[in-house]
């Protein structure tokens, strides 16, 4: 079968499965939702492990082929995941946990369509999925690196990150000219607490379109439309307005976040 470049698809090798499956760690009672299950290698290995399987596939050859090839424990579904109603495929298999081998051109989307999906009424416990590897490192990264950004602080709110597995350009055919990575996303409620996600969500998306700016310039863009100062906000917050954005770490968000949520909040000049 020919991978389709605009689908991102790069298939994984048989030698590096049983590493990946590995990797997953499957119970016998565990219900999956797979992403992009390509030719099957994944599905396959992992049908005869686990109680479910549900294969969401976007290439309408793919996913009629892989259909004929599944055991009963398996569902094929023809559908884009990023559009899916992905609670009717699943029914009332919850919990339920996610694998994929992610098209290297919408892993982000997906992510946090995985997310949306997770505090969804804790319909997703985990997701563990292959990355390219400068993804993996931007979800997992840390406060003041260069990686930190919009995916990590967002995920890293609600969810536990863990690098698993390093894999290298050779176990995809097609080989792509990058590397990758095999990542686990564990999801728990918001920790630190937060008011209003869609605000924390909404101040981190942001104030890293500015980065490098001094904190007190990059809050003014998201400050102004609510009639709020932003001097006012950092203060509030207890934050250093001379600081970047890329130096806060999710408790720090999340407590700026909480100044704008607030209604309690007064702030000069309003």
């Amino acid at each position: 079968m020919t991978a389709r470049k605009r689908f991102g698809q790069h298939f994984l090798e048989p030698a590096w499965v049983e590493r990946v499956v590995e990797a997953i760690r499957p119970s016998a009672e565990d219900t999956f939702l797979e992403i992009g299950p390509g030719w099957g290698a994944l599905t396959l290995a992992l049908a005869p492990r686990v109680r479910q399987v549900v294969a969401v596939e976007i290439d309408r050859d793919l996913a009629p082929a892989l259909a004929k090839r599944v055991p009963a424990n398996v569902r094929v579904v023809e559908a884009d995941f990023l559009r899916a109603d992905v609670a009717a495929l699943l029914g009332t298999s919850v919990p339920t946990r996610v694998a994929g081998n992610l098209p290297y051109n919408i892993s982000t989307p997906i992510l946090f369509r995985v997310l949306s999906l997770a505090e969804d009424g804790r319909r997703i416990t985990d997701a563990t999925v292959m990355l390219q590897r400068e993804v993996a490192e931007r979800l997992a990264a840390r406060p003041g690196s260069k990686d930190w950004g919009v995916l990590s602080a967002c995920q890293q709110l609600r969810a536990r990150v863990q690098p698993l597995l390093a894999l290298p350009p050779g176990a995809f055919r097609p080989a792509p000219r990058i590397h990758s990575a095999v990542v686990r996303v564990t999801y728990h409620p918001p920790e630190p607490g937060v008011r209003d996600l869609a605000v924390f969500d909404g101040l981190v998306r942001t104030i890293f379109m500015q980065r490098r700016k001094m904190l007190s310039n990059a809050l003014a863009p998201f400050a102004s439309p609510r009639g709020v100062d932003a001097a006012a906000a950092l203060e509030a917050s207890g934050l250093d307005g001379r600081r970047r954005p890329e130096t806060l770490d999710v408790a720090e968000l999340a407590r700026l976040a909480d100044v704008f949520a607030s209604a309690t909040i007064s702030f000069p000049g309003r």
